[in-house]
This record gives C-alpha cells, sequence and structure tokens, in this order.
C-alpha cells in the first residue's frame, strides 16, 4: 500500500514539473510553482491542479469559457451602441486610449457625468435612491452578496419594483459569495429577481473554474445610469462590527455615453450565467445623450480576454507619469514588470507615492505585499501605511488622469479574475481624487528606508515564504 501511494505521487510530482515546464510563460512564476510542488508533498501538488494549471491553453477551457462569451463583444448587435471617440491632444493619453482599446476593446468616450462616491454609506445612500427610481429595469453584478442590513435594504426595494413591473437580473460570483444562503437565493427568485451565479462551483467543473472568479461591481439602472468601483453588497462597509472596522473604498455614479460600455459587460456576462437572452434591443440598450464633459474609458479584463489588460493599463499610466504616482491598493502585489515600471519611474524623479493598509484581511496577502517594500523604498518610492482599512483601488497620474475600479495590483487581477476599472481623463477629478490622497496621508505612516531594513529577521522569513505564494493571491 505505501509503496502504490509512492508511486502514485512520484507519477503526479513528474507530471505537475512537467507541465510547470512545457506551460509556464513567465520563468518566475514556474519557479515559484517548482517550489511549491516540491516544498509540499501532495498539498502542492493539489495547489497546482487547483491554481497553477494554466487552462487557457486546453481547448475544453477555451471552448467552454472564453470563445463562447466572444461571440457576443457587440459588434455590429445594435446601432445604439455609442462609439464616438475623442481627438486627444495629449500624445501620451492617447497612447493609453490606442492600447486600451485594443487590449480591452473600449475606446474612450466623451460626454459624460462622472460623480464620485467615496465611501460605503454614501455609495449605498446613492444607490438605493438609484434604484428606487428606476423605472424599467435593475441590472446588478457583484463580486460578494453578503448576508446582513445591506442586502436586506437591497431585498425589500427588489420587491417593490419588481411588483411595479420593473424587471431586475442579478449576478453573484459563485466564489466570493460563498456565504450567501440557499434561503436567500431562493428568496430573492421568489419575488421574480432573475439571479445567477457566475462560473458556478459545479462538481464537474471545478478545477476549471475555482481559479477564475468574477471580481466586477455593476449596477445598471434602466440603460442610462450605471455604478462601478470596489464596493460590494456587504455591511462591512457601514458597520464597525468586523475586525478591520469600517471598510473604506471608492465607487463611481456614471452618465452619459460610457453607459453604453459598462451595460455591456454585465450583459455579456448576464448571456453568460444564464444562457438567457443577449440583452441588445433598444428596451435595454437606449440611445444615450451627452450628460457632462468627462471623457471616460472602460478597462475590461479577464480570462476571456487575449490580453492582461488591467495590467496594461497599469503599466500604460506609470510610463505615461511626468510628474506623479498616486497608488492606493490593498493588495499591492505587483509582478516584475510592474515592480520595475514603478522604480524606473521613482529614479527618474518622479513623485510616487502608495498608500496601503495597516492591516489586511489576509496574512498572506499582507506579508506578500510587504515583501516588496524595500526595493522600493530603496529607489525614492514613499510608502504611506494606513492605519484604517481601505479597500480601493485607486491610481492617479499627474493629477490629470484617474483609474478607480475593482482592479488590485495582483496576480489574480491581472491573469484570473474578470475585473472592470473605469479611466477618467479629467484634470478636475484627478485633482480632487489626489487631494483626498494627500489629507490620507496624514493618518498614515510612512515608511523609513533605513528602519525597514531592519525589521525582524523573522518578519523577512515571512514575506520570503509569502512571496513565493503571490501567484496564488
Amino acid at each position: 500500500m505505501l509503496i502504490s501511494f509512492y508511486s502514485i505521487y512520484i507519477i503526479s510530482l513528474a507530471w505537475a514539473i512537467f507541465n510547470i515546464l512545457l506551460y509556464g510563460n513567465r520563468p518566475a512564476r514556474s519557479i515559484g510553482w517548482l517550489l511549491i510542488v516540491i516544498i509540499l508533498p501532495i498539498v502542492g501538488i493539489v495547489l497546482y491542479v487547483i491554481f497553477g494549471i494554466n487552462r487557457k491553453k486546453f481547448k475544453f477551457f477555451s471552448l467552454n469559457y472564453n470563445a463562447k462569451r466572444r461571440l457576443y463583444d457587440f459588434e455590429n448587435i445594435t446601432e445604439n451602441i455609442t462609439e464616438d471617440e475623442h481627438p486627444f491632444a495629449d500624445i501620451k493619453y492617447s497612447k493609453i486610449n490606442d492600447l486600451l482599446k485594443a487590449s480591452s476593446d473600449f475606446p474612450a468616450l466623451e460626454g459624460n457625468d462622472v460623480v464620485l462616491l467615496k465611501n460605503g454609506q454614501e455609495t449605498f445612500d446613492t444607490i438605493f435612491k438609484a434604484m428606487e427610481n428606476a423605472e424599467k429595469f435593475i441590472h446588478a453584478q457583484y463580486y460578494i452578496l453578503e448576508k446582513g442590513e445591506i442586502l436586506n435594504r437591497i431585498f425589500d426595494i427588489f420587491e417593490r419594483k419588481i411588483a411595479e413591473g420593473v424587471e431586475i437580473r442579478m449576478l453573484y460570483d459563485a466564489f466570493g459569495s460563498s456565504g450567501l444562503s440557499q434561503k436567500r437565493r431562493k428568496q430573492l427568485k421568489k419575488i421574480g429577481v432573475e439571479i445567477f451565479p457566475i462560473l458556478p462551483l459545479k462538481f464537474n467543473t471545478i478545477l476549471s473554474t475555482l481559479n477564475y472568479r468574477n471580481h466586477r461591481k455593476i449596477l445598471i439602472i434602466d440603460g442610462k445610469l450605471g455604478f462601478t468601483g470596489g464596493v460590494n453588497i456587504s455591511d462591512k462597509y457601514i458597520s464597525s462590527k468586523n475586525p478591520l472596522g469600517v471598510w473604506g473604498d471608492m465607487h463611481v455614479q456614471l452618465k452619459g455615453y460610457i453607459v453604453d460600455h459598462l451595460h455591456r459587460i454585465f450583459i455579456k456576462d448576464y448571456y453568460h450565467a444564464s444562457n438567457d437572452i443577449l440583452l441588445t434591443s433598444e428596451n435595454y440598450v437606449p440611445k444615450q445623450e451627452k450628460a457632462g464633459d468627462s471623457l471616460v474609458q472602460i478597462v475590461s479584463g479577464g480570462p476571456d480576454h487575449l490580453n492582461l489588460s488591467i495590467l496594461h493599463q497599469y503599466l500604460a499610466m506609470i510610463s505615461a507619469a511626468d510628474k506623479s504616482i498616486y497608488i492606493e491598493n490593498p493588495y499591492f502585489i505587483p509582478n516584475k514588470s510592474l515592480l520595475e515600471a514603478i522604480k524606473i519611474a521613482a529614479l527618474q524623479g518622479i513623485d510616487i507615492r502608495i498608500m496601503v493598509p495597516e492591516n489586511s484581511d489576509s496574512q498572506l496577502a499582507k506579508y506578500s505585499m510587504f515583501s516588496n517594500f524595500q526595493e522600493l523604498l530603496r529607489t525614492g518610492v514613499k510608502i504611506h501605511i494606513l492605519k484604517k482599512f481601505s479597500h480601493s483601488k485607486l491610481i492617479i497620474i499627474d493629477k490629470e488622469i484617474v483609474s478607480i475600479g475593482s482592479g488590485n495590483f495582483d496576480y489574480r487581477s491581472f491573469e484570473h479574475n474578470y475585473e472592470t476599472n473605469t479611466l477618467v481623463y479629467d484634470a478636475k477629478i484627478a485633482k480632487e481624487i489626489a487631494t483626498d490622497f494627500e489629507s490620507e496621508i496624514e493618518n498614515c505612516k510612512q515608511l523609513d528606508y533605513q528602519d525597514f531594513k531592519k525589521r525582524p529577521l523573522k518578519v523577512k522569513l515571512l514575506e520570503g515564504a509569502a512571496r513565493i505564494f503571490s501567484p496564488l493571491l
């Protein structure tokens, strides 16, 4: 029996190493997985099977999860989708737009109104009001639907609106919303909500879906009003009754032509999750009108894209900076290319400030994040440790453009998650967020390079170990 088990282990280990060497597309990641499968007997192989295999290389994944989605990229589907591009005066921002249009499919559009929602309470108050005013439909998509006061309030609104004849469709990520009870799902269905999980955790597909998560947060009201950003449906954003206190986060309300692009993402995800109708008629995609003066670009990323759109966005923004780069992110775990881009910018004298929370909902993520700081501090990057927990994902360049969204600075957001960012080419909005960022620095502890080098050996070892697992985060 022992010999048989040992034989199975050796064969499995050999298979894992063979696949890492054959399909690994980046040396550093391949080395990380080799260490994991060798150092952690059995467990390492299981982790690799679930999280490490590049399933986009295999035909079954392409057919089941990507090719099907690409059939509905809205090319020539409706005349109501606006594609009036903006002639950029600044060549550096024109290049960002061109890159992201090629990488993520969406060009920047002018004629939009952008309202900043700077915390959970403000976000939910605004969203509830918008839902109450819905006349035709509400389309909602969230990574996390979590029981509590917020979800109860939404349930009550949905029940009233459905009684008024409003159609409601809702998507949730099966992994992120694993705590959502079956009872609550049944209640939502009973009142008439068309609710579906994205990438459901089924026995026959779990190996090909568990490592891919839909991390988006999107709300569309009547096809005219959109919301997106980092806020999930959770009481963490309004209640201090959790270990990290009230979570900070940033969301945006959008009106104007750009709502079409945000809505496209929901419609494609909804069709993929439900196998229901493709919502492309004028009833769901109304003709948009100019609503403001902001130039906005939606950045969509995910395993169904041929390119790493979120990574491309962050690299392009960092490379375009002339004066300053402000980054706020709870999971700042950049890959090698991003790390080098930030270091190059710092060595050029650009003012780079990175804000991360002192405490995290993941100790592994925290240690992995801190493992990069000594290298960054050495090049002149200023790192600010925020005492409270912030879930915001922001990057501000030269106080002229700003990205607000769901995309973290980590491998998962770049390669495994379906993400949505809003890139706003509006200096007024960028300066407002930059001013808030600078004010928040007063509540932070700034790391000192010489002091940080002296942190205990135990901490350095934990950081080094966590860095090995960074591809899993």
